[in-house]
């Protein structure tokens, strides 16, 4: 490993999934534990996290909706921290730069999906807090080219959630294909929801919600949502587009049978439960499109963190300190919050 900030120690703080299951339930899936600090491989960089998002993504990891990819994984993929270390071959950045880890960690680069610009659907793609340790710690590692600089506009605590909140957010709105000055309907309305309603608002579009949360609610009207209803009410107006960040197949129909003809959904989550039978002339009929969103791309990254900065898009966050994480973790299942929760890992 080349240059490395003294002063780092041997073992660091860190959550470990140890049983998935509930986060609520007697015995907790996610333990505070001792783990050796990582040591940075060829192309990565080791970085100290200052702070790190709970992301709903997380919830799936920690209670089993997601398959296990890692035994006693960390948790944590909206992670930002400083540089203070680095394995062989990195160039990209210096010494104690401050840098965004994403959940999408590494892609093949050769498969035909990284060839045509679709890296997000690579076979052999691997991701932060699943597949590898995440951000739920005192120190973590991150493959150079899969890493962000990020707007200086942004405390920490502020740029976590955009880093796959954000992302996330971006991606499904832009696969909703909302026309200029169109009516969009948001199901859902946490972490990725909120930020996702900030970009649509700062663009003259019109933003419906649906959530079962009444704190969700007025934050939704407070920020310039133009109507709040419950997850499954019709819609008060016809949707030209819709997405889905609740990961409740249930809410599908409702939401398809409130769009225009020539209407777009958008399903945002990773993890959703089975999505009910359709009938063709109420849901889908009209040439209706009913997509999903798997991960981003790193060009995504780029052009989000871009959009967001000359918006001034800002997320509204709920601060926990790392030995809280589980706390936080329940707050984000209750399924009723105003924005984000980051934990503050250091303050350095």
């Amino acid at each position: 490993m080349k240059k490395r900030e003294d002063a780092i120690p041997k073992t660091m703080k860190a959550w470990a999934v140890t049983k998935p299951g509930p986060i609520d339930g007697k015995d907790s899936p996610i333990k505070f534990v001792e783990k050796p600090v990582p040591t940075p491989n060829r192309g990565e960089v080791l970085v100290k996290v200052l702070t790190c998002g709970v992301c709903h993504t997380d919830l799936h990891v920690t209670e089993g909706d997601l398959p296990v990819h890692h035994q006693n994984v960390t948790p944590g993929h909206e992670i930002v921290g400083k540089v203070v270390g680095f394995g062989p071959e990195t160039q990209r950045f210096k010494l104690g730069e401050r840098i965004g880890i994403p959940w999408f960690r590494h892609a093949c680069g050769v498969c035909k999906f990284c060839r045509s610009g679709h890296e997000n659907l690579c076979p052999h793609s691997v991701y932060t807090g699943w597949d590898h340790d995440g951000g739920y710690a005192e120190y973590v590692t991150v493959p150079e080219g899969f890493a962000y600089r990020l707007p200086e506009k942004f405390n920490s605590l502020e740029a976590a959630p955009l880093l796959c909140a954000g992302i996330i957010g971006y991606r499904a709105f832009e696969r909703a294909n909302i026309p200029a000055g169109g009516r969009l309907g948001l199901y859902g309305f946490g972490g990725s929801a909120h930020i996702t309603a900030q970009i649509a608002l700062a663009q003259g579009i019109e933003v419906h919600v649906f959530t079962r949360g009444e704190d969700a609610k007025k934050f939704a009207l407070e920020l310039g949502c133009s109507s709040v209803q419950g997850s499954y009410d019709p819609s008060p107006v016809p949707l030209d587009s819709s997405i889905i960040f609740a990961p409740v197949g249930d809410m599908v129909l409702p939401a398809l049978a409130s769009l225009v003809p020539g209407g777009t959904l958008a399903l945002a989550g990773i993890h959703m439960t089975d999505i009910p039978a359709m009938n063709y002339q109420k849901e889908i009929f009209h040439e209706k499109t009913l997509t999903s969103v798997e991960s981003n791309t790193r060009r995504d990254g780029e052009e989000f963190l871009t959009l967001a900065d000359r918006l001034n898009i800002h997320p509204e966050v709920h601060e926990y300190p790392l030995a809280k994480a589980d706390e936080a973790l329940r707050y984000v299942k209750n399924g009723d919050i105003k924005g984000a929760c980051v934990l503050q890992v250091s303050e350095d």
